[in-house]
């Protein structure tokens, strides 16, 4: 499950629909759209391991026993023996996990009965492997299973064990490694290339249309049939900086964009300044049907016919910790309504409703765009570099707050028990009572159970419509 693509990407000229007909397009092109896809899934698969990592990492530096390291799911394809770490690679590359003994405790006294002491003096339960209700048993199972292969000596370096700060730093570590890796390409992004969803549009301009053609046919070239731009015929050029539309300063390009429409078919005297010197061109604006923002919605305004130029903001160490930190509002908001964007992807599959192409992507749909990117025939390849890019941080900064929602079986529901515990042990001391013990994290399983068949069905509902109704490239 991915983000939705945000606002849109840089600005460009108009890209005319390839000459190439479905299955002739050259065999440049096909490598090119494959290594798009491979750099995009190479790029996750390492972002997975080191999400693993960073867990692993700090599990080992507090001195709990970690016995499997694996990327991937299904049937194991490679693994070796490293100390008391197994360390593999699985079938399927959808994600990676990493094996803590001892996640959870052996349980209330209902659920785990005393068996005695070991040779070292420790305790030692039984997990009861039969209780009534369905998600009782399966919290029964998942304890019993979890402690078959805990031993007497690995009492001391089980997970549930450690204080509640080193637990919330173990579970944290992997989706912080996931924003490091993030900010590690944002950063030097925006300080170089900029930040191609915060773009500052000029009224400099970068493109004059030949002619004047319906909005949904814009992406043609012009015939002898259609009327010649205004634009084109008061002689503005690729490059001049337009100061004034009938006397109104050309602050910006919202406000210039505004006066021209408002002109309807009138006369239009325009201020450019080309070269250093100050032209004054006049023309008629003509009227067209143009769309009234981001929707499918169009009416009749008044048309020039330039494009502004498109640049990218740039900033720093300061202004990429402002960006993350508007993204992570927008992402929080973002997970809030994914249960209704996903909705919206299902009805779009079976023909209900158009996809929202702003809306939420699988990384099946996030290979795609990165295909496409890489053999566009008309993006240069700063543009195509810069695009995957911010693809793949974009998918990591997701990954990385998405994993912090506190709900099992998410890194977030490891956090907020360990967090729960330090409150409620905390409350316990204050008030002189008796200490309440480790917190069950096993309780909350059936809510684990839920949520991950919800997310299981989420994204396979965004793996299929990312192959029937897929979100491609604007134009």
């Amino acid at each position: 499950m991915g983000p939705g693509r945000g606002r849109a990407t840089r600005r460009r000229d108009v890209v005319r629909p390839s000459a190439y007909a479905p299955g002739e397009r050259p065999a440049v092109t096909v490598l090119l759209y494959t290594l798009g896809v491979v750099i995009f899934a190479l790029a996750l698969v390492i972002s997975i391991a080191l999400h693993e990592v960073g867990h692993m990492a700090f599990a080992k530096k507090f001195g709990g026993k970690v016995t499997q390291y694996f990327v991937g799911f299904g049937p194991t394809v490679w693994s070796t023996q490293v100390g008391e770490t197994e360390y593999g690679l699985k079938a399927i590359p959808l994600g990676g996990f990493v094996k803590i003994v001892g996640m959870l405790p052996p349980g209330a006294d209902d659920l785990a009965k005393p068996a005695g002491v070991d040779e070292h003096g420790q305790p030692v339960h039984r997990i009861r492997r039969s209780n009534t209700g369905m998600f009782t048993q399966l919290v029964s199972d998942a304890r019993a299973a979890e402690w078959e292969l805990i031993s007497p000596e690995d009492e001391p370096r089980l997970f549930y064990r450690m204080a509640w700060w080193k637990k919330v730093t173990v579970m944290a570590a992997g989706p912080a490694v996931n924003i490091a890796i993030a900010f590690a390409i944002f950063l030097p992004l925006f300080a170089t290339y900029g930040n191609t969803a915060d773009v500052r549009i000029d009224p400099v301009v970068a493109d004059v249309s030949a002619c004047v053609v319906p909005a949904s046919e814009n992406a043609r070239v012009c015939t002898p049939d259609d009327p010649i731009a205004p634009a084109r015929a008061a002689g503005i050029e690729v490059g001049d900086e337009i100061l004034s539309f009938n006397g109104a300063p050309a602050d910006d390009w919202e406000a210039l964009q505004r006066v021209i429409r408002d002109n309807s078919d009138g006369r239009a005297e325009i201020v450019v300044r080309r070269d250093g010197e100050e032209l004054t061109l006049t023309t008629n604006t003509t009227v067209t049907a143009r769309p009234t923002g981001e929707g499918a919605e169009v009416e009749q305004v008044g048309f020039l016919g330039v494009t502004p130029t498109a640049s990218p903001q740039t900033g720093g160490l300061l202004y990429t910790v402002e960006e993350m930190g508007a993204m992570t509002v927008r992402t929080a908001e973002a997970l809030v309504d994914l249960p209704v964007k996903v909705w919206g992807v299902a009805k779009a599959i079976v023909g209900l409703e158009e996809r929202d192409p702003m809306g939420p992507v699988s990384i099946v749909g996030g290979g795609r765009l990165a295909g496409e990117t890489v053999s566009h025939e008309v993006i240069d390849w700063a543009d195509k570099g810069a695009f995957l890019l911010m693809l793949i941080a974009g998918f990591n900064f997701f990954i990385g707050v998405f994993n912090f929602v506190p709900l099992l079986p998410l890194d977030g529901g490891h956090i907020a028990g360990a967090l729960y515990e330090a409150v409620r042990r905390g409350w316990a001391k204050l008030f002189r009572r008796p200490d309440p013990g480790y917190f069950d994290v096993a309780k909350l399983l059936p809510v684990a159970y839920v949520v991950g068949v919800s997310l299981l069905v989420m994204g396979v509902v965004l793996i299929v419509g990312d192959f029937v109704v897929p979100v491609r490239l604007a134009g």
